[in-house]
């Protein structure tokens, strides 16, 4: 969707499940208006956050008229797979499936996938592409359009999404320690903003990061606050970039044992959208 919209709208790691939130961006084009729900991954919910995501990925098929399935050409065909397959079958919109990281391939490796796929399922279209090198993407702009229907703009053309500003930088910062730490750390902590203001040279922000154990809080401090520094020093130069000032981020990490299940923190982190 990066790739698509021309600018940073979705943080982008290594880890699965990264996206957490449905994420609307909008790409204008000549004659057309591209307007992307970019959902979380669909997998088997362990605990109420992953509920919430995937309902949020399973009710937006009822608000769209092209669903893009994305599968990415480096991870074998599984049982997850065909858990979204099944989600699709009865969908009445066309489905065009989107082979990403074509780039890590050979061509004469990718062909066999994709004929694979086409027994799969009846897609309208199959594209190979590559976000990270940008190799026929604009071959699957075109068959999204292809499958839009005729109408007026639904957003101004300086739209570019719908999410407030604070969710961005929210998002910059669990970028940040998603890419940092490793083992249980990146997916048991979340990030809330807890004030922004707003001054004629400088933005200033503070912000939380939640996470289930003191133990976790130990990692993400660091030693001497070392690992906190390199979180906030990167997600704050990302912020700066975004905001086009200057940025003053404050982050505290609580421990909050139960925050993947409790309804109110993940409605204040925006899963309800």
């Amino acid at each position: 969707m990066n790739r698509l919209v021309g600018q940073k709208v979705a943080i982008v790691t290594p880890k699965p499940q990264t996206t957490r939130n449905r994420i609307l961006a909008i790409a204008n084009r000549p004659g057309a208006q591209l307007v992307f729900f970019d959902t979380p991954g669909l997998h088997k919910p362990r605990h109420q956050m992953d509920r919430m995501m995937l309902d949020a990925a399973v009710q937006s098929l009822k608000s769209v008229d092209v669903v893009l399935l994305l599968i990415d050409i480096e991870q074998p065909f599984g049982k997850g797979d065909e858990h979204v397959l099944g989600l699709i079958q009865d969908v009445a919109l066309p489905v065009v499936l989107g082979i990403n990281k074509v780039d890590a391939r050979r061509k004469e490796e990718i062909l066999p996938i994709i004929e694979s796929y086409r027994h799969k399922h009846d897609f309208v279209d199959i594209v190979p592409f590559s976000a990270l090198t940008g190799d026929n993407v604009d071959r699957l702009e075109e068959v999204l359009v292809k499958y839009l229907p005729e109408g007026e703009a639904l957003y101004p053309e300086e739209t570019l999404t719908e999410l407030p500003e604070r969710f961005f930088v929210a998002e910059m910062v669990r970028e940040k320690i998603l890419r940092l730490t490793r083992e249980e750390v990146p997916h048991s902590a979340a990030v809330v903003v807890d004030s922004w203001e707003e001054g004629p040279k400088l933005t200033r922000i503070e912000a939380s990061i939640l996470v289930e154990r003191e133990s976790q809080k130990g990692i993400l401090v660091g030693r001497g606050g070392a690992m906190m520094k390199s979180i906030g020093t990167a997600a704050r130069a990302d912020a700066e970039r975004f905001l086009g000032t200057k940025v003053f981020l404050g982050l505290h990490v609580k421990v909050r044992g139960d925050w993947r299940e409790n309804k109110q923190i993940l409605t204040d982190l925006g899963l309800d959208r």
